[in-house]
């Protein structure tokens, strides 16, 4: 595993903590190249639980470096409180570098989210709250805040007061919210400086020896393909890029270094907040998804919207991230059904589709065409070599294969990270 993108194949929320965690063991650096702490990962180590939202889950193991690439956006009262908690359950964090060029989740980011969100009213795209969006759009703005003026009070200030010029006045005249104090804010967040300072670097170069040097470097996407700012379901999507593509930006490596693009897809799909979504169930099926799956947002709490596994969207996932293999997830929650059905097609507005439609209205109004396979009724959870998984169960991973032209290489059969077998 010299260099290997593990990014979500479908709406996030596929168990990406869990197969980081996993391949993590034999990593020398895993590193996080978008999204914030609107993405949260659960690693189930023996009977312990780790909810993670901004730490690469790397963080596990002694011998491995997790780092915090450029592409994040990074909060920085919420990455010290997640420092703090894995310090407490005896996880060394020491070892976290945060790029010196991430962006900094401001208050007024946070307060911007909420308020934008409520007034959307129907149009509301879902967002957490958790400020992401501003934050990228001040990125994109030239108006941003970076970790490096942490460390430069009089640089923090200065920007800190153009950008609250802005925001003070769309606050008050637009949102009818109460001016945000500036003298506040800069005592909170110089406050942060002195205790993530032994954490920052110049993470591109930390990243590019690293490779240069032969060891293993393992790049997390958040999110998933489908949440891409560019190539998802716009405009119900997240801000920034969770595709391949991303992992290059947002480490400051080039395309030729990278080895393996690894998609993670759950045996079936789900996706949290709005936007369209063609395989979802609102049927006892659904319900049984979300319940044996426990299908609720790591970070939220939110409960997630679920379906069969749509594969037209995974072979869009299979192009625009040039997979060379596939690690499927929660393939014992298929166990509770004695037929299963699998999305191969659209039908919209009397055509059939079997790539995915780029106009949202199509979209919207497509109907999945199915097939239907045996299920096999028996628990899985115990298994951990590919020969001793049912015929049928097999026959349904194969399926997957023949349809995205990718090979399924792992498949997850609980959540622990033992729970794993490879193909």
């Amino acid at each position: 595993m010299p260099a290997t993108i593990v990014l979500g194949a479908q709406w996030g929320d596929e168990g990406k903590g869990k197969v980081t965690d996993y391949f993590a063991e034999d990593a020398d650096l895993v590193v996080r190249y978008q999204g914030g702490n609107n993405a949260g990962h659960t690693v189930v180590v023996g009977e312990e639980r780790f909810a993670l939202s901004l730490v690469p889950s790397g963080v596990m193991y002694p011998s491995c470096t997790p780092v915090i690439g450029n592409g994040c956006v990074v909060d920085p009262g919420v990455l010290l409180d997640e420092i703090d908690m894995l310090t407490s359950r005896g996880v060394d964090p020491s070892r976290l570098r945060v790029s010196n060029n991430a962006h900094l989740i401001m208050p007024y980011h946070r307060k911007l989210d909420a308020v934008r969100e409520r007034y959307l009213g129907r149009q509301k795209i879902g967002t957490t709250k958790k400020g992401i969006g501003p934050a990228y759009t001040d990125k994109f703005a030239r108006q941003g805040i970076r970790i490096q003026d942490l460390f430069d009070p009089k640089i923090f200030r200065d920007k800190l007061d153009v950008a609250l010029e802005e925001k003070n006045k769309l606050l008050t005249r637009v949102y009818n919210q109460l001016p945000m104090d500036g003298q506040k804010i800069a005592d909170e967040y110089l406050g942060y400086a002195e205790r993530i300072r032994p954490h920052v670097a110049d993470t591109s170069l930390l990243v590019s020896e690293a490779i240069s040097d032969g060891k293993s470097v393992l790049f997390e996407g958040a999110q998933g393909t489908l949440l891409d700012i560019d190539h998802g379901t716009y405009p119900f999507v997240t801000s920034s890029s969770p595709t391949a593509g991303g992992a290059l930006t947002g480490t400051g490596v080039g395309p030729k270094v990278i080895d393996d693009v690894i998609g993670v897809a759950k045996a079936y799909i789900s996706r949290v907040g709005t936007g369209p979504f063609p395989t979802e169930l609102f049927d006892e099926v659904g319900d049984t998804m979300i319940e044996v799956g426990k299908e609720y947002g790591t970070v939220t709490g939110r409960r997630r919207r679920c379906g069969w596994l749509d594969l037209v969207a995974l072979r869009y996932s299979a192009r625009v991230n040039s997979l060379t293999g596939l690690f499927i997830t929660k393939l014992d929650v298929l166990s509770s059904f004695e037929t299963l059905r699998i999305a191969v097609a659209y039908s919209s507005l009397g055509e059939r589709y079997t790539e995915l439609p780029r106009q949202q209205r199509v979209l919207y109004n497509c109907t999945p065409v199915y097939e239907e396979l045996p299920g096999w009724k028996t628990d899985i959870s115990q298994i951990r070599e590919a020969q001793d998984l049912p015929a049928e169960a097999v026959a349904y991973l194969r399926f997957i294969e023949d349809h995205t032209g990718v090979p399924v290489r792992w498949v997850s059969v609980g959540p622990e990270r033992s729970q794993v077998v490879e193909m």
